[in-house]
């Protein structure tokens, strides 16, 4: 091992021994070099995200092909088709227009995708997603028979980038308190609705506790 798959290997052991086994680990990927982002694939890791659909397209033709590829930021509808044959899970649904265009792109690629619904509940008005009534809504009028080839599994959301543990702590709170009231109301039209796809590098450890399934961990795998 060199020096660098070193230090990867042991950063995603420290990180490893701190999530449960209800979590799991995707090794965010955005800014990092090929080299890099290998290293954590030579140390056995296979999911990694992306950002941006462009930076994804390249990773995906420039590296393994038993990688899990996840988008995590925002999607335009426009960059679906570019993804649609090789995505493992797009965590940034927010409109029933971008779902639409999955559902099309899927089909046509004859392969299932499975989706998270992006719950906007930081302070930020940076970050995309709905807002809790808007979810709500959504999740009241979905119809799966119109989605055939669209798993809706669950929920992704950001906290605000803050110091303050106690406005983290509401805003995940908020976030799971959403997530079990829809997986109560509406779990029998939404088989695969298990998935909490909150924390970051800051604030996993905040996450696990209100029930995260997925972290999403960068700074802490590579530096």
């Amino acid at each position: 091992m060199n020096p660098l798959q070193v230090k990867i290997q042991q950063n995603l052991q420290q990180i490893e021994e701190q999530l449960p086994n209800s979590c799991r680990l995707i090794v965010v990927s955005k800014y990092r070099t090929l080299e890099e982002i290998h290293a954590a694939y030579t140390c056995g890791h296979r999911v990694f995200a992306e950002n941006r659909v462009q930076a994804l397209l390249e990773r995906y033709e420039a590296l393994p092909q038993d990688i899990q590829w996840h988008l995590i930021g925002h999607l335009q509808t426009n960059k679906v088709k570019y993804i649609a044959p090789f995505i493992a899970m797009i965590h940034s649904v927010d409109s029933v227009k971008l779902l639409q265009t999955i559902q099309q792109e899927a089909a046509k690629n004859q392969r299932n995708i499975d989706v998270l619904i992006q719950l906007h509940v930081a302070k930020e008005e940076t970050k995309f997603g709905m807002d809790i009534q808007e979810a709500t809504e959504f999740f009241q009028q979905f119809q799966p028979e119109n989605f055939p080839n669209i798993r809706i599994c669950g929920i992704m959301a950001m906290a605000s980038f803050t110091e303050d543990t106690n406005q983290i702590h509401r805003e995940f709170s908020s976030v799971e308190s959403f997530f079990k009231q829809t997986a109560q109301i509406h779990g029998s039209k939404l088989p695969h609705f298990k998935e909490l796809s909150i924390g970051m590098s800051g604030d996993f450890a905040i996450a696990i506790q209100h029930g995260s399934t997925y972290v999403r961990i960068g700074t802490r795998v590579f530096t």
